[in-house]
């Protein structure tokens, strides 16, 4: 998962109408090479990583607690546009492991327009929508702050009970993690064959 994608997923987690635990995320972002194991050698290179995900997990949501947002997102080089659909397939993969919640925000008043406007840009980001050209361009010209304006509803209503929830660290473990329990990192290893 590239750095832009990884912001939206973040994202997408912070927002989510149904909290997730970490170790079930960190296995997406682990990429599908081993699934559930982290691509490092090193197990310090484990930890760094888990950390520097946590920290910018907390960078959104206290960004997002103050109404706003700041994605991490692409400049194409030749034109300068933006380049916001990694980002939004980044939020359609935290949307994908809780689908029927999400679902179920259509029903709501509260969350039905916000979610209809995720859910038409993923589409387009997707390239999955039946939008003719003209309808796209029209909408590449407005999607960086449809995205934002949709993000903050809905976090509004989820982001302080669901999303700081499910941050992959833990300041102060409850008990010491034993040599034969899953790795605190969230890769799905035993801690001995991990960051032990």
């Amino acid at each position: 998962m590239l750095l832009t994608g990884l912001d939206g997923f973040l994202t997408g987690l912070l927002v989510s109408p149904q909290a997730v635990p970490a170790d079930e995320w960190m296995t997406v972002i682990w990429g599908p090479d081993t699934p559930g194991v982290p691509p490092f050698d090193d197990p310090l290179d484990v930890r760094w990583f888990v950390a520097a995900v946590a920290a910018r997990q907390a960078e959104i949501a206290r960004d997002l607690s103050r109404g706003r947002l700041q994605p991490i997102l692409d400049i194409d080089e030749r034109d300068r546009d933006v380049i916001w659909e990694d980002w939004m397939i980044g939020f359609a993969e935290a949307v994908a492991l809780r689908p029927d919640a999400w679902s179920a925000l259509s029903k709501d008043d509260d969350t039905a327009e916000p979610w209809s406007q995720l859910q038409t840009l993923i589409k387009a980001a997707r390239n999955d929508g039946d939008m003719d050209s003209v309808e796209v361009n029209a909408l590449q010209d407005h999607a960086v702050s449809d995205l934002t304006d949709a993000v903050l509803r809905l976090y509004a209503v989820f982001g302080h009970s669901a999303g700081l929830a499910v941050a992959p660290q833990s300041t102060t473990p409850a008990r010491k993690t034993g040599r034969n329990d899953p790795c605190p990192c969230g890769s799905g290893r035993k801690h001995k064959r991990c960051c032990g």
